[in-house]
């Protein structure tokens, strides 16, 4: 539902994320100037925070362990609070999260975006509060000529600051230059402290942004983020089917951490960070640089385009692929407890002395017939990868012109064979979580 939410809607879950309390309560302490380190304004600790986040939902079994989930979303508030005491812009949203990155990059496709109303308006603009805010300690007051047709004059505009004021983008993205849903919480604060009313929330047609090259930033980090996302994915699904039991206990066995004929959680937190560390990072990214470089010598062209400017062209056609990934993963845990719902709500009024729904029946979950659910998830995979290949052949063209098929041939293969792997992982059994290692 979250990951359909993202497509449909846009970044709804960083909208109402509580996270975005810290800021505010950070302000009311302190108002840094301080900007985050340059050499750390990128998506590398993002990838590395997201890794970390699949490792210790797996190895801590953060689904069976409510009090380590607590303390794992008090240690979000505190990193979130800490770096905003210390830092002009909302430095965990943008460059440490590792669930807004998520959202970043799967409500790339929205129909939803921040635009200016009248870009012109931008332009003079004095105080462009959308990004600096209104929020002041001291208070201001300014008055804005703003231009209007047939009002040589123009329209006076008193603009005030002070501590009621909204404190504008975290993310630090200037309304009219903003392409894309890219770091972009939607929030809504641009929106608040525009005094000229000229920040919508505004419809586009539906994945847009994945055909449109100015929309990605021509950087490693970015490109990685996307590929990851879509290879973690794959990587996660397969950490729940019965051969990764004899892939850990390999792993673990290899570094001496299989004792009585069972891995140690340390033998356990070693197999997986190779898992992830190696088939969701390390290998996309070869792949991705091969198949870059693969592309650049099958279609010689005049330009000088290097394995980045390649790589970049390509990278918004993993977002389909990699939302069907989630999507069919996600779908089938949705599918199978359906109803769950149900009993749950009993058991929840039966704890608060609300008897109105009676006992909670648990006989109650959801689709049975598996065949249906692996029906449902090769259609939605089908869809994610015909969308993958559009905007991989409109990527190749845009960069090859006449020898766009060439180009294109090794970024389809390794779509196939992501897709192929993702379908071949969800054919399995889903075993019982927490049952082998530590039960």
């Amino acid at each position: 539902v979250v990951v359909i939410a993202l497509l449909l809607f846009g970044n709804l879950i960083c909208m109402s994320c509580p996270f975005t309390l810290t800021r505010s309560l950070g302000r009311r302490f302190a108002s840094p100037k301080r900007r985050f380190p340059r050499v750390l304004r990128s998506k590398w600790i993002a990838i590395a925070t997201l890794i970390a986040l699949f490792i210790a939902y797996e190895w801590l079994n953060l689904w069976a362990s409510p009090w380590l989930t607590a303390w794992l979303i008090v240690g979000y508030f505190a990193a979130s609070f800490i770096l905003e005491l210390l830092f002009a812009e909302s430095a965990f949203c943008k460059y440490v999260c590792p669930l807004g990155s998520f959202n970043f990059a799967y409500s790339s496709g929205a129909p939803l975006m921040i635009e200016a109303k009248d870009p012109e308006l931008c332009k003079v603009c004095v105080g462009k509060e959308c990004v600096n805010g209104s929020f002041a300690l001291t208070p201001l007051i300014r008055v804005d000529t703003i231009p209007v047709a047939g009002r040589p004059e123009g329209r006076q505009v008193q603009v005030t600051h002070n501590r009621a004021g909204v404190l504008g983008c975290g993310t630090e993205l200037f309304v009219p230059q903003i392409r894309s849903n890219l770091d972009c919480t939607l929030c809504l604060d641009c929106a608040r402290a525009c005094p000229h009313d000229n920040v919508a929330l505004a419809a586009r047609r539906p994945f847009r942004q994945w055909f449109d090259p100015a929309a990605w930033p021509k950087r490693w980090d970015v490109i990685l983020l996307i590929v990851v996302l879509a290879s973690a994915g794959i990587v996660n699904a397969f950490g729940m089917i019965p051969p990764v039991y004899e892939v850990i206990g390999r792993l673990a066995s290899a570094f001496g951490q299989v004792e009585n004929g069972v891995v140690t959680p340390w033998g356990e937190a070693i197999a997986l960070l190779l898992l992830f560390g190696v088939l969701a990072v390390v290998l996309p990214a070869l792949l991705v640089k091969g198949a870059a470089r693969l592309s650049r010598t099958l279609a010689p062209t005049k330009f000088t385009y290097t394995d980045r400017d390649v790589a970049a062209a390509f990278t918004p056609a993993f977002v389909p692929l990699g939302l069907a990934v989630w999507i069919a993963h996600y779908g089938f845990h949705f599918l199978i407890g359906l109803f769950t719902i149900v009993p749950a709500v009993q058991t929840f009024l039966l704890d608060h002395g609300i008897t109105a729904l009676g006992e909670p029946n648990w006989s109650l979950s959801g689709l049975t017939d598996t065949g249906v659910i692996g029906v449902v998830q090769v259609v939605v995979m089908v869809g994610g990868m015909a969308l993958s290949l559009l905007v991989a052949e409109r990527s190749a063209f845009r960069l090859y012109k006449r020898k766009a098929m060439p180009g294109l041939l090794p970024f389809a293969l390794l779509l196939l064979a992501m897709m192929l792997l993702a379908l071949l992982t969800f054919s399995q059994p889903m075993e019982m979580r927490g049952t082998v290692f530590f039960d």
